[in-house]
């Protein structure tokens, strides 16, 4: 059975903060993966000095699942991982909103029509919880970083059960999209004979 791995970063700064549009110039508070083999998962939440102690579950895993993380938690992780993390076998759900619309819908339009429940604070809140860097606004900040892992995980497990998933449009109206999350079929490759 495959290793999935569901993630989300939280960063310490907004693109206001910093010169250019470089995710990698934000800054990573934590970083929480959900890793699930067998439909048996766990998950994990790394400040920056725990950091070395994460990789290996992105290098052993056969899927890395996020929602826009090819434009913006790769990226932003790249110049603290250990090795080429963008070569790993990632699976960005917003490449596969993107392709089915011909436009973005955020995390929690989608899980709000979808799931009936979406996110549980806003990304500005987290900047605020690890500027404040207390007890009590780090349990938050790592509370909200494990809840978008969670949403993330439950969005990509209905598309890949129903192969549709859902928003509201600008009319208020409700739409259904199809949606492939399929792992690629493995061909093999036939053995030529010596004659």
């Amino acid at each position: 059975m495959a290793i999935e791995v569901f993630f989300d970063i939280e960063t310490k700064k907004i693109f206001d903060d910093i010169e250019g549009n470089n995710p990698a110039d934000l800054g990573i508070s934590i970083i929480s993966v959900y890793v699930r083999k067998d439909k048996v998962g766990k998950m994990y939440s790394f400040w920056e000095e725990d950091f070395p102690q994460m990789w290996s579950l992105f290098s052993n895993a056969d899927r890395i699942i996020g929602f826009n993380s090819k434009n913006f938690d790769i990226p932003a992780m790249m110049p603290l991982s250990p090795f080429d993390f963008k070569k790993l076998n990632h699976f960005d759900i917003m490449d596969h909103v993107k392709s089915a619309l011909g436009f973005r819908v955020g995390l929690g339009a989608i899980a709000k029509e979808t799931l009936g429940h979406t996110k549980i604070d806003h990304g500005l809140n987290a900047v605020k919880y690890w500027a404040e860097h207390t007890t009590q606004s780090l349990v938050k900040l790592q509370k909200y970083c494990e809840a978008d892992v969670q949403v993330t995980m439950e969005v990509y497990d209905f598309g890949m059960k129903n192969k549709f998933l859902k928003f509201k449009d600008k009319w208020n109206t409700v739409r259904t999209f199809p949606v492939d999350f399929s792992y690629p079929v493995k061909v093999e490759e036939p053995q030529l004979g010596l004659f």
